[in-house]
């Protein structure tokens, strides 16, 4: 499907600042007295983006898509201004959104799917491919108004250079507060003009229609590993080999917290998947934030029970070689969360996690390692409210993560960008 879009011939100017160094202009001084919505800390900068202009959903060295009111935006220079725009009636429902290095937009909906190839003035929408080659179409909502999230991801990082070519992969966090969507693995290698299934977990039978027949269930009915949502994905060069975790509990039909380790085989055009470890709720297993450095798996734990009143929870972030992810007693844990984490990005030596603030007692929390583990700082924003950081960019051209608050953990609300001071 092609969509004609609309290119603006004048820069559209959302009011945009920077912070450079430690110094702040006289506008930003301004902010932080009357709104607190930029500051400092020992670790980093922030600065909360402005809300006259549009939700800033992803960022890409120099360039930032932006969203709202029935629009969508491009610009070249760190959402400064806005050089491009286009007509566009659901902005309030894009869920995804990816810059690629080819300079491709991809982006999504609760489940239709798009690619620029020119910036903003065409889109095509992408029909997925399934294994055998066949188109893969959502099904049709009961409700519309509250059709499942085909494409939502938790992680901002979904793109990785995989022996000299991009591949985007990214898996679906679903099946919280929608109707069922099955769970599954998708990747690209052409820059999103194509899109296919790299795995499909089984069908869960908690996630359907109450009323559905079996065969109409959503999933993979050949695949008997099956889970909620999927967490993260991420590739490791050392190994050439992707993992991919997710969640979320056991509810009597088998354990839905996995880790996955998957080959691409790139001459086939096929994957080769298989289950490293799997467990309960209460395990550094119910994790997010998948990330390679130097070869090693770095990852948080979700783990949020059941326990017994003498259990623990098994919490905090860890590392080890990655043919040890099944084995516990040699992983190291680099830092002692109290409460459960399931987002996590490393932007070289930046350690960065938003706080899930809907399970602990802080408003918007950071905790951050700026050289990769050897030190920690732990902050609460609390002056932006109740929020929860998912979607993490790495940084941009000007050394700024973009990262998306959210209301509740799923309410679109607003964009933070942080900066990581040097290491000390």
């Amino acid at each position: 499907m092609n969509m004609e879009s609309k290119t603006t011939v004048s820069r559209r100017d959302f009011v945009g600042t920077a912070l450079a160094g430690a110094a702040f202009s006289r506008m930003e001084l301004s902010l932080l007295a009357a709104g607190h919505s930029t500051g400092e800390n020992e670790h980093f900068w922030y600065r909360l983006a402005h809300t006259d202009g549009p939700f800033i959903d992803t960022q890409r060295d120099s360039r930032a898509f932006g969203i709202g009111d029935g629009k969508i935006f491009l610009s070249e220079d760190n959402a400064k201004t806005w050089s491009q725009e286009a007509d566009f009636a659901d902005t309030e429902n894009i869920l995804f959104s990816s810059f690629q290095a080819n300079g491709n937009l991809v982006f999504a909906t609760r489940d239709h799917l798009f690619v620029s190839k020119d910036n903003l003035k065409t889109l095509q929408e992408v029909t997925v491919k399934d294994r055998d080659g066949s188109d893969y179409i959502p099904h049709t909502p009961r409700d519309p108004e509250k059709a499942g999230w085909y494409f939502y991801s938790l992680d901002g990082v979904n793109t990785f250079d995989v022996k000299g070519t991009e591949m985007l992969i990214w898996g679906n966090y679903c099946n919280v507060r929608t109707e069922p969507v099955p769970s599954n693995v998708y990747y690209s290698t052409d820059g999103g003009e194509t899109v296919k299934i790299a795995y499909s977990f089984g069908q869960n039978p908690h996630f359907q229609y109450k009323d559905a027949e079996k065969e109409s269930w959503l999933g993979d009915p050949d695949n008997s590993t099956i889970c909620r949502h999927i967490h993260s994905v991420s590739y490791n060069s050392a190994e050439d080999a992707f993992y991919a975790c997710s969640g979320d509990i056991e509810r009597g039909h088998g354990l839905e917290c996995n880790w996955l380790r998957g080959k691409y085989d790139a001459s086939a055009d096929s994957w080769e998947w298989k289950v490293v470890a799997s467990s309960d709720a209460n395990s550094r297993y119910k994790s997010g934030g998948i990330n390679f450095v130097d070869g090693e798996v770095y990852w948080v734990a979700d783990a949020n029970g059941p326990k017994t009143i003498r259990e623990v929870y098994d919490r905090g972030i860890f590392k080890c070689d990655p043919a040890d992810i099944a084995n516990k007693e040699k992983q190291t844990k680099i830092y002692d969360t109290k409460f459960e984490q399931a987002v996590m990005t490393i932007d070289g030596d930046v350690i960065l996690i938003p706080e899930y603030g809907n399970a602990n007692p802080c408003d918007c929390g950071f905790i951050i390692s700026n050289d990769l583990g050897k030190t920690w700082g732990q902050y609460d924003l609390k002056q932006f409210g109740d929020r929860s950081g998912v979607r993490v960019s790495k940084r941009n051209s000007e050394g700024w993560f973009r990262v998306d608050l959210r209301k509740s953990w799923l309410d679109r609300a607003e964009v933070l960008f942080i900066k990581p001071k040097p290491a000390k």
